[in-house]
């Protein structure tokens, strides 16, 4: 990976924007996305997505990142000054507690942690600690009331979100930080467009990102229904599970790109599948399968009109939807060719094969 790349990885991870305030995100995707087109387009959920133009009778290929991460929302200020809040996003309520995050409000941006909860006060709840819920947690911005914290501006509808930096491990093959899942996607868009610059693809390519993936794949179909594409790739970190061991597992770190292959949202098609793992192959890209319980964009896309081949391709990631992500960066540089690659060979009689028309 060369400073470049690691540098706009550490911009867009320690960006903050949660589902719903991908503004600030988005702002800088666009500017580093302009240069590297014909022209961008947005949509009315938010999303943006960068054109490089091919000829009327080419396929259209679109892959599809997501601008958000996950956090959360203040539901109610409490008479103590506390906020209470409702999940942005899938979380695991045992990894919230003792965290720094930042609260947004309409007048400024305050420093806010999460507060964790003592074990005598969860006594008498049947399963004690392992009882603990999201409800449980409150967020701690240090006002004194209710009174205070509505004189600083804060409302219910305000977002919170994880605030840490990025760093390189000491093995310079990991790297650590929050929002990986998705500004893995964002980076290596944005990457793969660097090495396709003066390069003429067999398509029209479409690249860029949904908003609100993380609550429920929302901007998926406004971008779809957009952009029209014969074919659709999400970009996307998946959970890795092999810290305890490897073999037998999925989704193993510096085992090259995931091609996922099923989860609940989408069996892939194929002949789809097939092409991908012919292209890897044939450029030496190392890749592994994958086999996934969460979703993606992929899931709500396929279901768009007569129906798009869709998947996802991406990279495994430790404690995804946390504060802390660690993540392999031979895994980018993987995720990164393949990108350009498919991008090089999606032409048209390979789409129509693909699609079985």
């Amino acid at each position: 990976m060369d400073q470049q790349t690691w540098e706009r990885i550490v911009t867009y991870t320690e960006l903050q924007g949660t589902s719903g305030q991908e503004d600030a995100v988005r702002a800088t995707f666009e500017k580093d996305l302009k240069p590297l087109v014909d022209r961008v387009e947005k949509n009315g959920m938010g999303g943006l997505f960068g054109i490089k133009e091919g000829n009327a009778a080419d396929p259209r290929i679109m892959f599809a990142a997501h601008l958000d991460e996950v956090g959360f929302m203040v539901s109610s200020i409490l008479p103590t000054g506390a906020l209470q809040v409702v999940a942005l996003g899938g979380w695991n309520p045992m990894t919230v507690p003792a965290h720094r995050f930042t609260l947004f409000t309409k007048t400024g941006q305050y420093p806010v942690v999460s507060s964790s909860i003592a074990p005598h006060l969860l006594r008498g709840k049947a399963a004690g600690a392992a009882a603990l819920t999201i409800d449980d947690i409150l967020f701690d911005a240090g006002f004194e009331s209710k009174e205070q914290a509505e004189a600083f501006g804060v409302r219910p509808g305000d977002f919170i979100v994880p605030e840490t930096k990025t760093i390189r491990m000491a093995n310079p093959n990991r790297g650590l930080s929050k929002a990986y899942d998705n500004r893995f996607g964002l980076s290596a868009i944005l990457s793969a467009l660097t090495d396709l610059q003066g390069v003429q693809t067999p398509n029209t390519l479409i690249m860029g990102a949904n908003t609100q993936e993380e609550v429920g794949l929302r901007g998926a179909l406004p971008a779809v229904q957009q952009q029209k594409p014969d074919l659709f790739f999400a970009v996307d970190s998946s959970a890795a599970n092999d810290l305890d061991q490897t073999t037998g597992r999925q989704g193993v770190l510096d085992q090259g790109t995931l091609i996922r292959v099923f989860d609940p949202t989408v069996v892939t098609s194929p002949r789809l599948k097939e092409f991908i793992l012919q292209t890897a192959e044939d450029h030496h890209i190392p890749y592994q399968y994958f086999v996934s319980k969460g979703g993606t964009d992929a899931g709500a896309v396929q279901k768009y009109g007569q129906g798009i081949p869709a998947v996802a391709l991406g990279v495994a990631s430790r404690y995804i939807h946390t504060h802390e992500t660690v993540w392999s960066i031979p895994d980018f540089d993987a995720a990164r060719e393949l990108i350009v690659a498919l991008a090089k060979n999606l032409d048209r009689s390979a789409v129509d094969d693909i699609v079985g028309l």
